[in-house]
């Protein structure tokens, strides 16, 4: 993940939280940004994805490493 993006810190927060941020912050941003979210809710790696396909963004990429999750969406 090398180019900037917006970060949105949603850990320790629990479904249906961390997509209703996504999407909050997400309506703020141009076509074209980059959105890091960080969160610890496993369920964040199911349902951020599935938000993205329908919602027309793009899923950039996804890590989980020691209970820390970091997707990438592109704003579309």
């Amino acid at each position: 993940m090398s180019e900037a993006a917006e970060v949105l810190d949603v850990r320790g927060l629990l479904c249906p939280l961390p997509v209703i941020r996504a999407q909050d912050r997400i309506a703020g941003l141009v076509p074209g940004a980059l959105l890091d979210v960080l969160a610890t809710d496993p369920g964040t790696l199911q349902d951020v994805p599935a938000w993205c396909r329908v919602h027309g963004h793009q899923l950039v990429e996804t890590q989980s490493c020691g209970g820390e999750i970091r997707i990438r969406i592109k704003v579309q």
